[in-house]
């Protein structure tokens, strides 16, 4: 018996989840969009088995329902599908980075005979769109379920054993409000911070520039997630907004520790809060995909010969190695010259070092 999927928004992440499904036995994937424009580009990159422009013919018969849509727009899709005679035993499911506020709209519809499970792929990438969508996006994941209470054991296994066996992610089900107060201190509030940080920058840049001249290297790896896609982030943290404003709370108390630290000139107290800092984060698990996407970089230099850039990104191409971005970083460290190149897997990471070595190219991590 086939199994029919319906994914409402073929973008990022619900490009990689119907990646992950098309082509596997007796799962059929049915992609629905808005947008005539994409039905055409779902067809092109043979994303979807099938795409349409009507909600009702994409929940028709659907064993599965995963909303990929944004956080603002999950509660409207939930009312609209309460309206329409779905499949009984349904499962709907989502993929926000809030659950709470989406678990309580879901309790108050009338889903007769269907089940709503929240979800969120710990997984990401800095790019967005259906382009970007890759079948590993979620491989070594952890892929969080809030289920309510009231759904039966046997329908989140359902849900969880499909995603483990599709997708291999690792299933984690925590409870909603749990789960937006450790996202929004893990992934909201870095994101908050960066963008404050990068404003304060450009404020300075105003009166003297060499602030965006000098701040290369090491400024703009830390603040990549200020570039974050700004309706996105809009509807993240007015959606959370309760748990982000605790949260900025307990980072100004933080900062203003640091802050009396430096006026008593404390040489201890600042030298332990860096060490608490460094044993927890040592801690933290490094081959485990998250929320904030990770990039692995090299940093090579570049002789000055015309085309050597082409000829770097071709010879790395040619042993199949995905580079995921180029830039020529200006200065670094004394080092002029110097392309970066960008992997979002630590694998190809690793091969385009040896390869670059035994070319007697000078590499550096």
């Amino acid at each position: 018996m086939t199994t029919k999927i319906a994914i409402f928004g073929v973008g990022l992440i619900g490009g990689s989840l119907a990646l992950c499904f098309k082509g596997k036995p007796d799962l059929y994937v049915t992609g629905y969009t808005h947008l005539p424009e994409l039905i055409h580009t779902y067809q092109e990159r043979e994303v979807v088995d099938h795409a349409t422009l009507s909600i009702e013919e994409a929940a028709l018969d659907a064993d599965f329902i995963f909303l990929c849509v944004p956080v603002s727009l999950i509660g409207t899709y939930l009312d609209k599908l309460s309206h329409l005679p779905l499949k009984q035993g349904c499962i709907i499911t989502d993929v926000g980075s809030t659950k709470a506020s989406v678990i309580a709209h879901a309790a108050q519809l009338n889903l007769d005979s269907v089940y709503f499970i929240g979800g969120h792929p710990m997984a990401g990438s800095e790019r967005a769109g259906v382009g970007a969508a890759s079948a590993l996006l979620f491989e070594n994941a952890y892929y969080v379920l809030t289920p309510p209470e009231n759904v039966p054991q046997d329908v989140v296994d359902r849900l969880g054993n499909l995603i483990e066996q599709t997708t291999r992610a690792q299933i984690v089900k925590v409870e909603p409000v749990m789960h937006d107060e450790i996202v929004g201190a893990i992934s909201h509030l870095p994101h908050v911070i960066a963008v404050a940080l990068v404003n304060q920058i450009r404020q300075y840049n105003q009166e003297n520039p060499l602030y965006r001249m000098l701040a290369a290297g090491g400024f703009r790896d830390i603040t990549r997630i200020a570039s974050s896609d700004p309706i996105v982030w809009r509807d993240i943290l007015l959606n959370n907004r309760q748990i982000i404003l605790s949260l900025l709370e307990d980072w100004n108390r933080g900062v203003a520790e640091f802050i009396e630290l430096l006026r008593q000139q404390d040489s201890r107290g600042i030298e332990e809060q860096f060490e608490k800092a460094g044993a927890f984060r040592d801690q933290l698990p490094e081959r485990r995909k998250g929320m904030i996407a990770s990039l692995y970089d090299l940093y090579l230099e570049v002789p000055d010969h015309p085309g050597i850039i082409g000829k770097i990104t071709t010879e790395i191409g040619n042993q199949g190695i995905n580079i995921s971005n180029v830039q020529i970083v200006e200065s670094r460290e004394d080092v002029p010259g110097v392309m970066r190149l960008s992997f979002r897997q630590e694998h190809d990471m690793e091969k385009a070092k040896i390869m670059l070595q035994d070319q007697q190219y000078s590499v550096f991590v």
